[in-house]
């Protein structure tokens, strides 16, 4: 894929090479191009929703809370209100990068005394002690107020809409729906929100979700408050309630999400942005510094050298990640010594070129004291948001507790807090728990691209992948989503998932290094999650989309401008 040189990263091809490469390439499709808007998201009829809102005048901002609004809706099981929020804006006319981190907190009265005395010394991963407030409203209502041009009741018309009439259930939902049938037959408002007649959604067929309709114009009338005080917030007290939670209206009402300052590294002179801990992006910037010890372009696209010096970055890391990361607000994270160069070159340095490890521990940096849904929108004037939201669990639709009457269900975000005593991620009362989801954006020149890739632990690996396919291989966005990934999902261990279109000769070689692979199909949406990206180049005005193959999903311009 190194041929497939990126429009608009100032790499160019003569017009006899393009040719060729445009009847013969890796590329499952072509960028989506063009002067107008762009929204890419992983269901089709949510990426047409985003685009309609542009069309109708909403900037990027306005789209990515409608789009995000149809996701809750058309993948449930991924994300919805029930779970959190975070999202990187670029705001074209001050050239200025928000990052907003709208994770909710737990419960006051969930804390570790709390769940021993139940007999649970290990954090449950669903059910309701897993449930954390959450935060997704109260993002969509800053992320409007702050940048927006359309009110709630403009942007979420036509999920309500879609709600009440139905849709018809994609092909990777699904599968999805079909995992999860135990867990949702399990509680009866799960069930009924859920099922159709007591059945899984199949594929093609009509499903609606009249009370999530109903959830939605509360919103659309009364804002945020409708959603942590009004009614919307009863029917969560109440579902934890009946399931023996401690959630209160003042856990819910007390909840704010922040705006928070991006973090960054450069890698062979492109800056990557990530959002800072409680999220696990700074795992993305430790290991492209490392990385950058290793001549990955000399090696060649997924050969066996890169991918073990790759595999390797990813294992030191995220050591030190899951280590040290947590709710700043309760602990001290040594941010800028995991993301300094030095801290990276010594990490670098324990990287054995002719033998994996499977047993890295963490190091000491200066100043030490799969269920998400993922996308990307770009305006005709160069306003971008890269946004990820998610209930978390996947299979089980988060927690697997339905909200009774209101069409959602409740995220299980607080399964990632620790209960080890001593631990800077250790449960506490309205203490945010570590979070796996990242949004990200990436820089260089007159160039802007806001990406992400979802799926657990996934994440920061899957994002220093994408980027060095656009800057060591020269990828455009669409061949870097497309390429093949690895993905090791354990911290410990030489266990790695590899999609098989990595070469055979290559993955033979990997596992006489000592690597454990684990292989994938061609394109594994559940080892490897889903990413969308958009691209924006200031010099030429034009804009670039591209949507991962691995989930149901398009990027899709916005056609028109509407008369104001």
């Amino acid at each position: 894929m190194k041929e497939l040189a990126a429009a608009g990263l100032g790499l160019s091809l003569s017009a006899s090479a393009a040719t060729i490469q445009a009847q013969d390439r890796s590329q499952s499709r072509s960028m989506v191009i063009s002067r107008s808007g762009i929204v890419a998201s992983e269901s089709v009829i949510a990426s047409q929703v985003g685009a309609q809102i542009l069309e109708r005048g909403g900037n990027a901002i306005d789209a990515a809370v409608a789009t995000n609004a149809m996701m809750g809706l058309v993948a449930p099981m991924n994300d919805g209100i029930g779970g959190d929020l975070f999202a990187i804006v670029y705001e074209a006319k001050t050239g200025k990068l928000y990052g907003l981190n709208s994770s909710g907190w737990a419960p006051a009265g969930l804390t570790p005394e709390f769940l021993k005395s139940k007999g649970i010394t290990v954090m449950p991963q669903n059910g309701i002690q897993s449930v954390t407030v959450p935060g997704a409203v109260d993002g969509w209502d800053k992320l409007l107020t702050k940048f927006g041009k359309m009110k709630f009741a403009d942007v979420l018309a036509p999920a309500i809409a879609h709600a009440e009439e139905g849709f018809a259930v994609g092909e990777v939902v699904e599968v999805f729906w079909k995992d999860s049938e135990k867990t949702l037959r399990a509680d009866d408002a799960t069930a009924k929100t859920y099922l159709i007649n007591g059945h899984i959604p199949a594929v093609g067929e009509l499903f609606k979700n009249p009370d999530l309709a109903w959830s939605y114009r509360q919103i659309a009338a009364s804002g945020r408050d409708a959603f942590y005080k009004g009614e919307i917030a009863q029917k969560i007290v109440a579902t934890s309630r009946l399931h023996g939670g401690t959630m209160t209206a003042a856990d819910m009402s007390g909840f704010t999400g922040e705006w928070v300052e991006p973090i960054s590294t450069t890698y062979h002179g492109w800056t990557v942005h990530e959002l800072p801990p409680n999220g696990q992006g700074i795992a993305a910037l430790e290991m492209l510094n490392i990385m950058e010890h290793f001549p990955l372009a000399e090696y060649g696209h997924n050969s066996t050298r890169a991918l073990h010096a790759m595999i390797e970055a990813k294992k030191l890391a995220y050591a030190d990640m899951i280590r040290f990361n947590a709710d700043p607000h309760f602990a001290k994270i040594p941010v800028e010594g995991l993301k300094s160069k030095e801290f990276a070159k010594s990490r670098a340095a324990l990287i054995n070129a002719s033998k994996a490890n499977c047993t890295v521990d963490a190091g000491t940096p200066p100043g030490t004291d799969n269920g998400t849904t993922y996308l990307s929108v770009v305006d005709k004037d160069g306003n971008m948001v890269s946004l990820i939201q998610s209930n978390y669990a996947t299979v089980g639709f988060g927690s697997g507790l339905a909200v009774g009457g209101a069409g959602f269900a409740l995220q299980n975000r607080g399964g990632l807090f620790s209960l080890e005593n001593g631990h800077p991620n250790i449960l506490a009362s309205h203490k945010r728990p570590v979070h796996t989801i990242i949004p990200a954006f990436m820089q260089k020149g007159d160039v802007r691209i806001a990406f992400g890739i979802m799926g657990g632990w996934n994440q920061a690996q899957a994002h220093s992948q994408f980027v060095s396919n656009i800057v060591d291989f020269n990828m455009n966005i669409q061949g870097a989503l497309d390429a093949p990934r690895f993905s090791k999902e354990t911290f410990p261990g030489c266990d790695v998932n590899i999609e098989a279109r990595v070469s055979e000769k290559t993955r033979a070689e990997l596992t006489a290094l000592g690597h454990q692979l684990i292989l994938r199909g061609d394109f594994s949406a559940t080892r490897m999650g889903s990413g969308q990206a958009v691209l924006r180049d200031f010099a030429t005005g034009t804009n670039f989309g591209a949507s991962d193959p691995r989930k149901d999903g398009a990027a899709i311009m916005e056609l028109r401008t509407a008369k104001k």
